[in-house]
């Protein structure tokens, strides 16, 4: 193997960055429970016979 190839390997196996899916994820999570929670403040009157 070429060493730049082994010293590339080496580096990318030590390190702990795993890109945008775990930024996404929780990005993805709020916003659906914020969603649920507008949804359910604006909607929450409409059931109530006045």
């Amino acid at each position: 193997m070429h060493i730049g190839a082994i010293h590339h390997l080496s580096t990318l196996a030590v390190s702990d960055t795993q890109g945008p899916g775990p930024v996404m994820r929780t990005v993805l999570l709020v916003s659906v429970v914020g969603v649920a929670l507008m949804a359910w403040f604006l909607l929450r009157g409409y059931g109530k016979d006045k």
